[in-house]
């Protein structure tokens, strides 16, 4: 059985001429580049902790397949504003929800805004409020090509 026992949030940007290159730039920076990351949907089960990124990248080893909760965005539109945002809420039994958001960026509170979303979802999935409510965010002006990227990581 696949169940994640933790999970760690991290972010990054990356710049480039080529997009895939600004990708592999800001899962970098992220600290998840040697990973084989697998896109899941939104479920944090019950019992699994969020730990430090440090803590997280001593459980995993390079070429490791890894699943992960992303959020993405790439543009080529110098001097915009790009963002990608996770959010995370943990009830204190039963399983918890995370959200992604990406696009570009006017000014908004991200870490607010993916929170509350979080909420609403262990809220009305539980009828109660979360007793962990985080969240991870990065915003970049763009240059050249820029890719930002957030991620929830999974530890199995």
């Amino acid at each position: 059985m696949l169940k994640p026992r933790m999970f760690f949030l991290t972010a990054g940007v990356g710049s480039h001429e080529d997009p895939l290159v600004s990708f592999e730039l800001a899962l970098r920076d992220a600290k998840i580049e040697k990973f084989n990351l697998v896109p899941v949907s939104s479920i944090i089960p019950p019992n699994c902790v969020r730990v430090s990124l440090e803590e997280g990248l001593k459980e995993l080893s390079a070429g490791e397949i890894v699943f992960c909760v992303m959020a993405k965005h790439s543009s080529g539109e110098e001097g915009k504003k790009i963002y990608a945002a996770v959010g995370g809420a943990k009830p204190t039994n039963g399983h918890g929800y995370l959200v992604e958001y990406s696009g570009n960026y006017s000014g908004e509170d991200l870490d607010t805004f993916v929170k509350e979303r979080a909420e609403y979802l262990v809220e009305t999935s539980h009828g109660k409020k979360p007793v962990e409510v985080f969240s991870i965010s990065k915003v970049a002006e763009v240059k050249k090509i820029t890719t930002v990227v957030a991620a929830a990581v999974f530890v199995i």
